[in-house]
């Protein structure tokens, strides 16, 4: 059976393009971040392959962002007698061709994306820190507005629960932290990844 495995990072990206044209006859998908392969549909399409199964994902940085991650992933599968198929790549790892070669490519091609990885990332932070340099980066847009946040203040000052408040505002529990924390006219800063 051909079981392909999807991951975005976000609800907002697309998840049908990535096995546009791919041949599959179940899908496993994630909208979650790579940084770890403690994923639930990950975890699910791992316990539902078995031995002759091909387990087809577009690209390597979509199966783990994380070098070691990959290798074991990729490794654990083949070592049960599942075949894995990276799209983008062109790479096709097979249980019975466990071989150097095969190794090399891994370890080369994951190696590769992982440090084009962290070179996309150095380059965001050197972008940041300009447009900071030149007051274009203004960070990312309030949360919640002065009203909201004086009543999230005050709710919080009569011992309402963080958790509730987050919940209510439709924030994470550490932007409410962070609300509390900031003095009142800087109170519209919110952490990323909330929402």
């Amino acid at each position: 059976m051909r079981v392909g495995y999807v991951r975005v990072t976000t609800i907002d990206q697309h998840t049908d393009r990535q096995l546009v044209g791919v041949d599959v006859e179940k899908v496993f998908t994630d909208k979650a971040s790579g940084k770890d392969v403690n994923r639930p549909q990950l975890t699910a399409a791992l316990g539902f392959v078995r031995e002759g199964d091909t387990l087809v994902v577009h690209s390597m940085d979509r199966l783990a962002r994380d070098f070691g991650d990959l290798r074991t992933v990729v490794t654990t599968l083949t070592d049960k007698g599942v075949v894995v198929e990276f799209v983008k790549e062109h790479l096709t790892f097979t249980p019975a061709g466990n071989s150097n070669m095969d190794n090399l490519l891994l370890n080369v091609m994951g190696a590769f994306a992982e440090f084009e990885r962290a070179l996309a990332k150095e380059r965001q932070r050197e972008g940041i820190a300009q447009a900071k340099l030149r007051g274009a980066y203004k960070g990312r847009k309030p949360v919640l507005d002065a009203d909201q946040v004086a009543e999230l203040r005050a709710r919080a000052a009569a011992g309402e629960p963080k958790t509730a408040l987050a919940r209510d505002f439709n924030i994470g529990r550490a932007t409410v932290y962070n609300y509390l924390a900031t003095p009142a006219k800087a109170g519209h800063v919110a952490s990323a990844g909330d929402r």
